[in-house]
């Protein structure tokens, strides 16, 4: 198939599916006053999308939690959409994420990201896996869950299929679904996606997107996360240092190409990593066919 038999076919795998996606969105609670606007404006401008939920991050042991906590309810009160607070299991007793998850279910709050958490350096506690902390919310409420999972496998795995058993314990502990880890290459994602039916993983495996505005933030990220950056995108990154018009289209660009293929292969939900901001994110959701109802 020629180079432009291809575009034109991925161009129209994405036309047929056009209304039949679903987007979710991640943010992170802001640090001042100037970043509090970026936020909200983000959220403003990509609610129109109707995505399946947003949902905002909060670090462990950072004093972020209650920031994450108002964030949530002020966005589910002020625009309706689902907000889904990231929530760890690191730095909480049992007894007091039980009084969170119910704090956050009459709230009106029905979906959370159930995490394990980053355990810092001398962290000397037994050990509460996200599994754990997915039984302790069923136990509370019937909660929507959302867990992480790892196609390049996670940093702190002994292997890849001991990671894989421990995102279908999560699953059998009740979670609704499971987000991946920021990727770029295609492959390991659909191989990723196989292994987790193989071992009978039946939740949608929803690809994590991360539009990339700032290679060398990304090459540090990275580096923690055991996300393996293609040598194509060093290339194309190369050069741009000082040029954040051209890296932010070829970040578009990149991510575009990615859902494209993505959802040729069946995908059909998307969970962006905005960083806060909505250009890039925006701008793909349009050409995915994700688009506001102008007669609303």
């Amino acid at each position: 198939m020629s180079y432009a038999k291809e575009i034109d076919a991925l161009n129209q795998s994405v036309a047929d599916l056009s209304g039949n996606l679903n987007v979710s969105f991640e943010f992170f609670p802001p640090k001042n006053q100037t970043m509090e606007t970026l936020l909200w404006d983000s959220i403003e401008r990509l609610k129109d999308l109707k995505p399946k939920f947003v949902s905002v991050t909060y670090g462990a042991n950072s004093g972020e939690r209650e920031r994450t906590h108002s964030i949530v309810k002020a966005i589910k009160q002020q625009t309706g959409l689902e907000a889904a607070p990231h929530l760890t299991g690191i730095d909480a007793t049992p007894e007091e994420l039980k009084v969170i998850a119910k704090d956050y279910w009459q709230s009106g709050i029905r979906n959370i990201v159930a995490l394990r958490g980053d355990e810092p350096q001398g962290y000397v506690k037994k050990p509460f896996y996200a599994s754990d902390l997915v039984e302790l919310l069923r136990s509370v409420a019937d909660f929507d869950i959302s867990v992480a999972a790892y196609p390049e496998v996670h940093p702190e795995a002994k292997s890849a299929q001991s990671d894989l058993l421990h995102l279908k314990r999560k699953i059998e502990a009740g979670a609704s679904r499971a987000i991946t880890q920021f990727f770029f290459d295609i492959d390991s994602y659909l191989r990723f996606r196989d292994r987790c039916a193989a071992v009978g993983i039946d939740v949608e495996i929803v690809p994590g997107i991360l539009p990339v505005s700032n290679f060398k933030q990304l090459q540090k990220m990275a580096t923690i996360t055991n996300v393996k950056i293609p040598s194509w995108m060093v290339k194309m990154y190369d050069g741009l240092e000082n040029d954040q018009t051209t890296r932010n289209l070829v970040g578009a660009s990149i991510a575009m190409d990615m859902v494209k293929i993505l959802s040729r292969e069946g995908v059909k939900d998307f969970h962006f990593y905005t960083l806060n901001r909505s250009e890039l994110t925006y701008a793909i959701c349009h050409t995915l066919g994700v688009r506001p109802n102008i007669a609303e």
